[in-house]
């Protein structure tokens, strides 16, 4: 009974969010026990049946009784393991992906979506949506993309799931360190959604392609794409969907009556983090709200933050143009505007008047995200709290 029941509890409670087990540096045992599961369970099972046969009508009544019950609560973690927190199971793709255009869409201009694009072609995909789903693997234009995103870390990415020239599927096989994994089909790997990286398996150590893209609110990403297409809910996870509403909005420290001061940095705080030449930055998210644009460096690169006017749509550019080093603030109609030149700049980098007109600043890929994930996925990394002031990450705050 202990090989058919006992693997697969260690298994689920590492793999799912339970109390102390993301903490632990597991992964490695996870996967080597997630394969040995089967073999295991058979060899538990032919014990019992061999038990069974020849010993247990040998039993007294109460002894009957004790391993019958024993029984039906090995089969009741069975369940446990393998049905009810299995996050497949919890966590379903899509069974329908559909897309409509801005005028036939039911999804609200309010909510946040990952956008993608690629040759002229864009398409959006709500928070609310891939928070429950954690994947959608789909095309854009010809593109093949694997949209992800997980709700215990605040991560969205998006990856290309070609591998060696072959497109992969890929299999949600739980969580460690609060991040969720995902296998390919042909090796096996784990992979961490998070940096796309192969944690282990025959891929460990690769990385996944990353492909550009925006987060933003549903109408700011249509000024920008007026023709996007959106996608739509799939009625069959309605209730799923609903427990994430203002999910992609309302941060956890807002709704934490014990913090006086709602800027105390905890957690699962909001930071916006980019990468400059291996370099990582976070930005509390807080006092980015409240300054709504930042002029910043990271080692050589100097940087532009900035937030629209919805204050959930971000973005990070190179801020140099020609050679040269521009600040920028907003105007007093929400415009980004620089120091140098008070030339007008659009929410896509691209200056629309003045004597830098039709320059372009070039965008960097920019990650909201909880700041307890931000710190463990990406060690090194440099902190803006809200002032001058820049931290260093230390690992025992």
């Amino acid at each position: 009974m202990f090989l058919l029941f006992v693997p697969g509890l260690v298994h689920a409670y590492l793999l799912m969010p339970f109390p102390g087990s993301q903490d632990l540096e597991a992964i490695k045992l996870c996967y080597y026990l997630e394969k040995i599961l089967l073999p295991l369970r058979i060899a538990g099972g032919v014990i019992l049946i061999w038990y069974f046969v020849k010993y247990f009508t040998n039993n007294s009544l109460k002894g009957k009784l004790f391993k019958g019950v024993v029984l039906a609560l090995g089969l009741a973690s069975f369940y446990v393991t393998d049905i009810q927190f299995k996050a497949s199971s919890m966590f379903e793709e899509p069974r329908v992906i559909k897309f409509a255009n801005a005028i036939d869409s039911k999804v609200p201009e309010s909510y946040v979506v990952l956008g993608v694009v690629n040759n002229g072609i864009a398409k959006a995909y709500p928070l609310i949506y891939l928070g429950y789903h954690h994947k959608v693997q789909d095309n854009v234009g010809t593109l093949p993309v694997l949209v992800t995103y997980c709700t215990m870390c605040r991560t969205g990415r998006v990856f290309s799931p070609m591998m060696n020239g072959k497109r992969q599927t890929f299999r949600l096989v739980g969580a460690r360190h609060y991040n969720a994994i995902i296998e390919d089909e042909s090796s096996g790997s784990w992979w961490y959604q998070a940096t796309g990286v192969a944690a282990v398996g025959p891929m460990q150590g690769a990385q996944l392609k990353e492909i550009t893209y925006e987060q933003s609110t549903l109408s700011a990403w249509l000024d920008k794409h007026p023709g996007s297409l959106i996608l739509q809910p799939d009625n069959t996870f309605e209730n799923d969907y609903n427990d994430l509403r203002n999910y992609d909005r309302i941060q956890a420290v807002d709704r934490d009556s014990t913090l006086k001061n709602k800027d105390t940095l905890v957690r699962k705080s909001w930071v916006l983090g980019v990468i400059v030449n291996k370099q990582p930055k976070a930005y509390n998210w807080r006092k980015l709200q409240k300054t709504r644009t930042l002029n910043d460096q990271v080692g050589s690169t100097p940087l532009l933050i900035a937030l629209e006017d919805d204050s959930l749509t971000f973005h990070a550019w190179n801020r140099q143009v020609a050679g040269k080093s521009l600040n920028f603030k907003t105007n007093a109609f929400g415009q980004l505007v620089d120091e140098e030149t008070a030339s007008v700049w659009d929410w896509n980098g691209l200056c629309t008047s003045g004597t830098e007109k039709g320059k372009q600043l070039e965008k960097l890929q920019a990650y909201q995200e909880y700041r307890h994930s931000w710190k463990h996925f990406h060690p090194g990394s440099l902190f803006w709290e809200g002032d001058a002031k820049v931290l260093s990450y230390n690992p025992n705050p």
